[in-house]
Formats: C-alpha cells, sequence, structure tokens
C-alpha cells in the first residue's frame, strides 16, 4: 500500500515527513496499538512512569525514556505477545500548580492544555500507546477512587492524622515527605528545607516494613534500586531500654544495638524536637533550652546528621535513672538526635561511640570503658571512643563476658524486670501525604467538633476540587482550600451539626501508587477497576522508568499493592514483575530544567530528521541504562545510516514484491559468509533488544548493510538470498524504527502492519558452523568474549571490538603500545 514513490534522494536522507504522517495516520485509522484485553493467552502488560504535564513540555530524556522502551515492546509484539502499552498524565501536584502559578492560568485550565500538547508530542514518537486507555489523574472521574482507596486505609486504620515535626518548603511553601528531600533540599525547587510541627495525615507504610523488605528478594530489578529500598527501610535488631524520669517517673524508651553497653551511660540524649523537652526542663535552663530548639528547627537533617558538624547541645537540668544500675545521669537535648527516628531519645556511651565521645569531650561528661578489646590490646578512651565488639568490663555480673552475649543477657535480664525488650527498628518513617497546596486530590475528610474526623460517604465521591481563583500557598502551613468557604463549611454525615471539611490535599505520589490498575479501563463505574481484566493482566510483566524514583514511587506503589492485597481487592502483592531504569540525559552537566535554560526541545530534530532518526539515536548513543551529556554531534551519522537503508531497500523493492514473501528455507544457492552475517544479526539484534543493549543491536544491523553492500551488482540480481537478506533486514529494523521499516515493508509486498509478521529466528546450524567464540583482553584482562566468522583475521576482529562498548570505553583516547593477536582465540589489546 505504499504510495510515497520511490524516488531520488540526497544522500543521508529519506522522505520522513511523508512516511511518518502517513503510518501514524494507518496505525491510528485501523486501531493497530488497541490490544484485545480478553485475550490474556500471551499478554504482555508494558508499562513506562508515566509524565508530569508540566509547562515544560517533553524533551529529550522524555523521548529517551519511551522510545527505547517502545522498541523493546514492539519487538515482544512480532514475537506474538498480545501487548498492552497504555500511556496517561500524572497530571496533579507541584510541576502542574507551579507553572500555573507562573503564567498566571488556573491549573485546571493550562494542564489541560499541556495534556493536549503532550498527546501530540507522544504521538510523534511513533510508540504503540493505547490512546483509548489514556487517563489523567487530575480527572475527577480518577481521582473519585483515589480518595476511595484513602477510605479504604482509612477504614483499616492504616491513614491516620497525627502531629509531627515536617519537612517544610519555603519556596514551595508545603509539606514534603523524607523522600522528597533530597541533600536538606526541595527535590522540586532544591531551596533548603526547614522543620514545623503540625497535624498531617500519614499512611502507616511502616505495619510493611518487613513485607517491603521480603518481597525484594521477588524481583527482577535492579540490584542497586533493590539495595536503596533495603537501606531506606533500614531494618535494625536492638533493643529498647526504658529510662526513667527522676522526679516526673516518666519513661524515656531509647532503641540501641549495643545493649552490652549499658553501663557506660554517662548521660542520655533527647531530639530538640521531643515533647518531654517542654516538660522537663527546669526553669534556670529554659531560656538556652528555648533558642537551641529555634536553631535547630532552621537545621537540615543533612546538617544535623553530619559526622563533621561540631556537636552541640543544652542541658535541660533533669535527670533519668539507668534501669540496669539505678545511676543518676543528665538529660541533654542535642541536634544529632532526631525525633522521627527510633524513640527520638538515645543513651549516650562516649567510651564506645564516637559521635558521643565528641559531645562528652566538649561539655566536660563522664568518659567510662566498659568494653575492651577481646585480644587485650590497649586502647586509649583520651583519644577517642572504642567501638568494636569485645569484652565487657566495669558491667557487674555480665564483666567477662563477650559483648555480643552480653547484648542478649543485658536485655533478657530488662525484659525480666519489665525495663526493656528485644525490638527491630527501621529507619522507614510513616508516608506523610498531606500537601497546603491547592491542586491535587482534596483528602475524603470532614472535621466535626462533636464527632471528630468522620470519613465522606463513598456515595458522595468524588469530592470536586473547588474551583477557586486564588490558588496561591498561603504560607502559613494552611491549604488555598481553606480560603474557599463555600467548599469548607459543610453538614457533619453523623450529627448534621455544622463542620469543616478537610482543606489540605494528597500527595500526588498518592495518585501514582495504583494508575497501572485503572489503564485497563479508565472509564469503569463499578469501582476503581475492572477485577476481570486486573485478574488477565496484572502483575506488570514490564516496567521502565528513571531510578530517581527508587524510594519515592516505587517503594509507595509496592506499599499500595501489598495492603490491596490483604484486603482482598487484588490477586498480587507486588506490582512490577520485572524492572529496568533508563540512564539520565542531562544537558551541560545538569539535569534538564527551564530555570537553569538548558532544556533540549526535540521538536528541532523531529523537523529536521524525523521521528525514527531521533529515536535511534537516543538509542545509539550509549548504554542506555547509563545515560549521558546530550551530544547532538552523531545524529547525522543515523540519518545517513537510514537513507542508505531506504536507497538499498527501494532500489530492489519490485524484485522482492516479485518473490513476495521469501523463504530462508527456499533459498536455493547459499553464501556461506553472507548467511552467516545474517544469521549473526539476527541473533545479536534479538538478545540485544531483549536485554535493553539497543546501541549494539543497531551497530549489528549496521554491519549487516555494510555487507549487504559489499556485494557486487552482478551478485545482486536474481539472486534471493540477498533479497531475503532484505527483507529480514527490515523485520530487524522495525522496532527501532517503525515508520520507516512499515513504508520499506510496503514496498516490497506487505500488506496491513509490519508488527503482525513474526520475528526473524537465527539458524542454529549457520551459527554453529561458522562462528567461534574469541575473547578479548586490554592489558591482560577480560573484556568480553565474542561470536565471529571462523578464520577471522586481526584486523577485522580488531574493527568489530573496538566499536564494542565493553572494549571501546577501555581504549578510548588511549595510545595502543600493541595487540597480541592468536587466530581463533584471543586478542590481547596493549594500552598506556
Amino acid at each position: 500500500m505504499s504510495d510515497i514513490k520511490s524516488k531520488e534522494v540526497s544522500a543521508g536522507s529519506h522522505p520522513f515527513k511523508e512516511i511518518e504522517a502517513k503510518w501514524r495516520k494507518f496505525w491510528e485509522d485501523n486501531g493497530h496499538h488497541t490490544a484485545d484485553l480478553n485475550d490474556s493467552a500471551k499478554k504482555l502488560y508494558s508499562l513506562v512512569m508515566f509524565s508530569y504535564p508540566s509547562g515544560e513540555k517533553l524533551h529529550i530524556g522524555h523521548w529517551y525514556n519511551y522510545g527505547p522502551a517502545d522498541t523493546w515492546s514492539r519487538k515482544k509484539k512480532m514475537e506474538g505477545f498480545n501487548v498492552f502499552e497504555p500511556m496517561g498524565y500524572d497530571s496533579f501536584g507541584l510541576p502542574a500548580e507551579n507553572f500555573a502559578l507562573k503564567s498566571g492560568v488556573h491549573p485546571a485550565i493550562s494542564t489541560a492544555a499541556n495534556v493536549d500538547y503532550i498527546r501530540e508530542q507522544l504521538k510523534q514518537i511513533g510508540a504503540m500507546y493505547d490512546w483509548s486507555k489514556e487517563l489523567a489523574t487530575s480527572d475527577p472521574q480518577y481521582y473519585r477512587w483515589t480518595q476511595w482507596l484513602f477510605l479504604k486505609f482509612y477504614e483499616h486504620s492504616m491513614a491516620v492524622r497525627k502531629e509531627a515535626p515536617v519537612n517544610w518548603c519555603p519556596s514551595c511553601k508545603t509539606v514534603l515527605a523524607n523522600e522528597q528531600v533530597i541533600n536538606g533540599r526541595c527535590e522540586r525547587c532544591e531551596t533548603e528545607i526547614t522543620h514545623k510541627n503540625l497535624k498531617q495525615w500519614f499512611l502507616r507504610i511502616t505495619r510493611y516494613a518487613d513485607r517491603l523488605l521480603a518481597g525484594l528478594d521477588r524481583l527482577d530489578w535492579p540490584a542497586k534500586t533493590i539495595a536503596m529500598q533495603r537501606n531506606w527501610i533500614g531494618r535494625s535488631e536492638g533493643s529498647e531500654i526504658f529510662f526513667t524520669g527522676e522526679k516526673s517517673g516518666e519513661r524515656i524508651p531509647v532503641f540501641t544495638t549495643r545493649a552490652d553497653t549499658l553501663f557506660g551511660v554517662t548521660y542520655i540524649v533527647l531530639a530538640p524536637e521531643h515533647p518531654l523537652v517542654e516538660k522537663i526542663t527546669v526553669p534556670e535552663c529554659r531560656q538556652a533550652v528555648i533558642e537551641y530548639v529555634e536553631r535547630s528547627r532552621r537545621l537540615s537533617e543533612i546538617e544535623r546528621l553530619s559526622t563533621v558538624k561540631e556537636k552541640t547541645g543544652a542541658f535541660t537540668g533533669s535527670f533519668a535513672l539507668n534501669p540496669i544500675n539505678g545511676e543518676r545521669i543528665q538529660i541533654w537535648i542535642a541536634d544529632y538526635v532526631l525525633y522521627s527516628y527510633g524513640t527520638g531519645a538515645v543513651m549516650a556511651v562516649p567510651g564506645h561511640d564516637q559521635r558521643d565521645w565528641e559531645f562528652a569531650t566538649k561539655f566536660n561528661l563522664e568518659i567510662r570503658q566498659v568494653i575492651e578489646p577481646s585480644d587485650d590490646s590497649s586502647f586509649d578512651l583520651a583519644r577517642g571512643a572504642f567501638e568494636d565488639y569485645g569484652r565487657m568490663v566495669n558491667s557487674r555480673e555480665f564483666t567477662g563476658l563477650d559483648s555480643r552475649i552480653g547484648m542478649n543477657k543485658v536485655t533478657e535480664k530488662l525484659k525480666s524486670q519489665g525495663q526493656g525488650d528485644f525490638r527491630v527498628n527501621y529507619k522507614l518513617r510513616d508516608w506523610l501525604i498531606s500537601r497546603q497546596r491547592y491542586w491535587g486530590a482534596p483528602i475524603p475528610i470532614i472535621r466535626c467538633e462533636k464527632c471528630g474526623d468522620v470519613p465522606v460517604s463513598e456515595s458522595e465521591l468524588p469530592v470536586l476540587l473547588p474551583n477557586i481563583r486564588n490558588f496561591h500557598p498561603t504560607g502559613e502551613g494552611e491549604s488555598p482550600l481553606a480560603t474557599s468557604p463555600e467548599f469548607v463549611n459543610v453538614r457533619c454525615p453523623r450529627c448534621g451539626g455544622g463542620a469543616r471539611r478537610e482543606t489540605e490535599t494528597m500527595d500526588t505520589f498518592v495518585d501514582s501508587s495504583w494508575y497501572f490498575l485503572r489503564f485497563l479501563d479508565p472509564a469503569y463505574e463499578k469501582g476503581p477497576w475492572d477485577h476481570d481484566l486486573v485478574r488477565k493482566w496484572l502483575p506488570i510483566d514490564m516496567y521502565i522508568g528513571g531510578a530517581e524514583h527508587a524510594v519515592m514511587h516505587l517503594m509507595y506503589a509496592r506499599f499500595f499493592c501489598m495492603f490491596l492485597f490483604d484486603i482482598g481487592l487484588v490477586h498480587f502483592d507486588e506490582p512490577f514483575l520485572k524492572l529496568r531504569h533508563q540512564g539520565s540525559i542531562t544537558s551541560k552537566g545538569s539535569k534538564m530544567s527551564k530555570s537553569r535554560g538548558n532544556v533540549i526541545n526535540p521538536e528541532h530534530f523531529l523537523e529536521r530528521y524525523g521521528s525514527d532518526t531521533l529515536r535511534m539515536y537516543l538509542m545509539f548513543m550509549g548504554s542506555y541504562s547509563l545515560g549521558g551529556d546530550w551530544d547532538d554531534s552523531g545524529i547525522n551519522g543515523i540519518s545517513r545510516f537510514l537513507g542508505r537503508v531506504y536507497r538499498l531497500v527501494s532500489k530492489y523493492a519490485s524484485e522482492i514484491k516479485t518473490r513476495f514473501p521469501l523463504a530462508y528455507s527456499a533459498i536455493d544457492q547459499m553464501d556461506a559468509g553472507l548467511n552467516h552475517r545474517l544469521n549473526l544479526t539476527i541473533k545479536h539484534v534479538s538478545g540485544d533488544i531483549e536485554t535493553l543493549e539497543f546501541n549494539t543491536a543497531i551497530a549489528a544491523c549496521m554491519e549487516l548493510v555494510n555487507d549487504l553492500q559489499k556485494v557486487s551488482e552482478s551478485q545482486r540480481l536474481n539472486n534471493n538470498q540477498f533479497y531475503y537478506s532484505l527483507q529480514t533486514l527490515v523485520l530487524l529494523m522495525a522496532p527501532m524504527a517503525p515508520h520507516l521499516a512499515e513504508e520499506l515493508w510496503s514496498m516490497i509486498g506487505g500488506s496491513g502492519t509490519i508488527f503482525s509478521q513474526a520475528w526473524p529466528q537465527a539458524d542454529p546450524q549457520a551459527l554453529a558452523l561458522n562462528t567461534i567464540t574469541m575473547v578479548v583482553q586490554v592489558n591482560g584482562r577480560l573484556r568480553g568474549n565474542f561470536d565471529v566468522p571462523a578464520g577471522i583475521d586481526e584486523d577485522a576482529f580488531f574493527k568489530i571490538v573496538s566499536q564494542d562498548e565493553r572494549v571501546g570505553k577501555f581504549i578510548e583516547g588511549r595510545q595502543i603500545v600493541k595487540k597480541v593477536f592468536v587466530p581463533g582465540k584471543l586478542l590481547n589489546i596493549v594500552i598506556r
């Protein structure tokens, strides 16, 4: 059905504008990207993390995520999978609201316009997105069910409102979850955060800490991401020990992993924000304590926990009793203790903890040794703390015990006296979801003085976001929704008396923690998702997105899924079986941002080179998982390559068309060298796309084209093997350059879409008879194994390996002193 005439095109180009417009229309008109969700026999749910529709639109970094991911999905479709590849918009939250504030346009209007614009950008990628399943989290039809899910958490006591010290961004004028604070700064605007005590809504993710850890063992995820989640959860086994206020008699719990050092406690330290501080501080110390607490509020957690920061503190004037020996010890406050971690109090053992030693040295507090080296070596506490395990000393009946044994013995004694117990502690904190911003899903709670917090009836959902003119943050810890009497003032659903709506909105990560369930039927009215379709299609088979979401979105979505599994709403407890990350594409060494002036807009490249060239260049730049700094100097090379393919195939299209479709088994005369190259290419492209190594897949296609162009003109004519190789080349390139491949497939006799064709299979005999495996070393160290033609010479082998990333990154820019080539076995490249 090719209606684009095979015309002369200049070297390095092909008529991409006509081709791409034609085939995008063909796909859309014929519904080729609409998955049959009733057929799940060989289903494959392939998902990329959806975009924020802010004013910055899509930049090159988004293309780097979406184009290659679609290449993987297109290959799976040709392998016979029923691929579902939806797309939507994470349209609530700070990015969209901040753009609206800057532009002076209401976020409902600006977000809708940005969604329309981004949709057209996404279509230019040429991806297999099923637009019939598009969704946006700011659509009331969607956030109705976000609110419904909040009520499920509330119903099961998993959503609670409590006062806590929170991270406050002075610029965004809202609370941030711990995961949204990077190096003490807001992850969105990079403003240094401060702290406030506010009553906020939390989801109790800490109840799932052990489940979240255990589940990691079942996931096909990058090792680094799994490690990041393990570290963020931060499971520690230790002891909870109860000190007692000397005068108040109030218990002060501390968590420690070193109960063996309890006899060495010479003071305890409370976090400045600990509620006990105000109660126990004596009048003569009150002013100094108040001033210290205020100074601490201005510090980030990173600053407070810094090991190089000078230790500061203030004495409360009060004392506590050590439960193991009844000793009277001072109670201090210090900013290196966080109320949000553990119990907000620590027992200070300056003889065996360096941080405590530095504090005690500065404030002239007692330093006592209760652990000595097991090997009887000497240790001078005047020079620092002895932090290793060893032998207990000065510890009454425990003296002489190995400290590891002593930890348990001490805890057992405290447990028998009701003054301690074994405990597991976590760094993970409950998920703070309250936001003092306008553009988000309202929390469906009504606050009544008589009845307390009352959930909105499910029949009253969604609680619609009111259309208010002044949606600017108040800056006072209150949402702009509080300024709308029509929204705020309601009747209590229980008693009928006057009441007020909750005015805070939900963290946008709540919206994105379940969107993959809704994609299957975004218009479903009977619940948040169609249970029959979810049972057929979930969990996700492949999820691709940025590693920056390791301890935010990816953790939250897992938590959501486990909770939904526990209450019987889904049949699985891990949402993403397979996860892969694309690397980051930076610009001028920094993350792309309009504020930095370094955003690379894809539209210039689309106009000049077309979609296929841009997506192939992004895949050819380097390792997909690593990314790199944007450099467009090589895009002409990809454009020329696609031009070569277009001219080569179109030149022989009529010859192939008369024989179409050509079958491998029907080739009567076979050139062994070309047959080897073709089957090796099939093998490499198949394997490399599967593992997201797109750059080497493209390189393999380039090598095949080089070999095909070496076939003499006389040998090409009436050569079924040559024609079959061109036919196979078009199939291999289809996932990477879908528009061009469709056009070439149509030229040579194909009908419909090329993506209904079977993926090429390599002939094992052609590979086995003609290939050997050789190794490459650089300075004697193994850098890779390569399948190459038997009898390959040194120059040909060096050319292959030097273009491969596994070797090229070690020799690029280095002087090659010599090459040691052992035919059929190895090549050792000596560099300096």
